[in-house]
């Protein structure tokens, strides 16, 4: 759908109401919609959104962005929210990594070219964010009283996390990792919540308020935070 010079995706789902995405890193708009509706009341609906939508586009496209990461020593590299710097250690043994104070130390076999040090601190970081996803999750499925079946943290394009709510799995972007722990336990409290409401209408975000009433500042510091290089695409 082209509305006023915007390219919409529409993608129809088995779903009661309409949801409106500007998905980073470039502003694209997606409009999820349910089967039944046609396209003039979609059309119809988009243009009371068009504000929003250009408003959203601004903000991504003012959003300031990481240098591609080249994983050579002394580069900068975040680990929850802080900044340290990476030191690289070439030795006959098993590659690892460490954070030690403000470094964070990559030993790897001599000859590891940038994308084996990549898989390495990014199989790193995964296990990070599960490390601390398996601290913080019997609390929240306490009071939730919800129970997540699986957990997978993964590279992903377009999205900080999401949940299956039939089959109660979570997926959560490696990229967390690099942020304050606080925008990890929104974004695993916001997956949680979609277990009870599915969509993001009114009764979703009364619960977010109810359980995390800080969820809206979270929000803005993972949005304010530098986004990757466009070579990771969110």
């Amino acid at each position: 759908m082209d509305l006023g010079g915007i390219q919409i995706d529409v993608i129809r789902k088995d779903i009661k109401n309409v949801h409106l995405s500007v998905l980073p890193p470039d502003g694209r708009v997606r409009l999820s919609a349910p089967k039944r509706m046609n396209d003039e009341t979609l059309r119809a609906y988009t243009l009371t959104r068009l504000t929003w939508i250009r408003q959203q586009q601004r903000k991504l496209a003012g959003q300031p962005r990481e240098t591609r990461r080249e994983y050579l020593p002394r580069e900068s590299h975040y680990v929850w929210g802080e900044r340290c710097l990476l030191k690289i250690v070439e030795a006959d043994a098993p590659p690892s990594v460490s954070r030690k104070n403000k470094k964070l130390v990559l030993q790897v076999r001599r000859g590891a070219d940038r994308d084996r040090r990549a898989e390495l601190l990014a199989a790193w970081y995964r296990m990070q964010i599960r490390e601390r996803v398996d601290a913080i999750l019997p609390e929240w499925e306490r009071r939730l009283k919800v129970r997540m079946n699986a957990l997978f943290v993964q590279h992903m394009r377009t999205k900080w996390g999401s949940c299956n709510p039939t089959k109660r799995n979570v997926r959560l972007n490696t990229e967390l990792a690099k942020k304050p722990p606080e925008c990890l336990e929104y974004i695993l409290v916001h997956e949680l919540i979609h277990m009870i409401e599915p969509t993001h209408n009114e009764r979703f975000v009364r619960l977010m308020s109810k359980h995390m009433p800080d969820w809206r500042s979270r929000r803005y510091l993972l949005n304010a935070l530098p986004v990757a290089h466009e070579d990771w695409g969110y």
